[in-house]
């Protein structure tokens, strides 16, 4: 949530118990086609590990929801996949690089150099398919003029879209990003097998004053804030 970036020192927002450690995923090469139409029924999904989400911080009012995605690649794209349960779905913006972090959302983390933690590619996307994409410089500056080239993006709602009285069911989300996208911070056309990258995975779901934040690696920050480099996970490409 880009409300929450602050030019301060991480470690000093850190909470004081003991953080879980780092989770890992291997992403494997998907085997077959991908439709990107936000269904995830296309039958290379049933290959890639589903990676739960979690509720860090126990002050927020939120309904805790459920959340999993999934992660498969080729030599074009890495792929992310979203499973949202959600009661009400609500997306209000619809322009490219709106604030769609406000909405009910999802987000991706990438640093394909995870030696650096000072540099990250950020996509945030709302449920009607709307994407603000950026490069953030840890603590300085933030890039969201990008608008990067060539990405897939769908989504799939099962509900209705900002209805109030009745009861959704949920939504899912798929992305296509080109992974020539990376090579400024990576320097490859593409991963090799074995190839680590950090990354983290998010969800914002609800509206305000009743909002809650999850994730895949737990950002272990005093505020509800995915923002901290330092505790994203690490996704390791398999080429089997």
């Amino acid at each position: 949530m880009l409300d929450a970036l602050i030019a301060v020192s991480l470690v000093a927002q850190l909470r004081p118990d003991p953080l879980p450690p780092l989770p890992r995923l291997e992403v494997r090469r998907a085997n077959s086609t991908i439709v990107i139409d936000g269904k995830l029924t296309d039958a290379a999904w049933a290959r890639a590990e589903a990676v739960p989400f979690q509720f860090p911080w126990s002050n927020q009012t939120g309904a805790k929801q459920k959340t999993t995605a999934r992660l498969l690649w080729d030599d074009k794209y890495l792929y992310i996949a979203y499973d949202c349960e959600d009661a009400a779905i609500t997306a209000q913006y619809t322009r490219r690089d709106d604030p769609t972090y406000k909405d009910d959302a999802v987000e991706a983390f990438i640093n394909p150099n995870p030696a650096q933690t000072d540099v990250y590619l950020g996509f945030e996307m709302n449920a009607r398919a709307v994407m603000f994409d950026y490069v953030y410089l840890i603590g300085k500056y933030l890039f969201k003029r990008l608008d990067l080239d060539g990405i897939q993006l769908a989504t799939h709602i099962d509900g209705t879209l900002n209805a109030r009285g009745d009861k959704d069911r949920g939504w899912s989300l798929e992305v296509a990003i080109p992974l020539a996208e990376f090579e400024p911070l990576f320097r490859a056309a593409r991963p090799r097998d074995g190839e680590e990258w950090a990354i983290n995975l998010n969800r914002w779901d609800g509206t305000e004053p009743d909002r809650r934040l999850s994730q895949w690696s737990d950002s272990g920050l005093v505020a509800a804030t995915p923002h901290n480099p330092r505790r994203f996970g690490i996704m390791v490409f398999r080429d089997r």
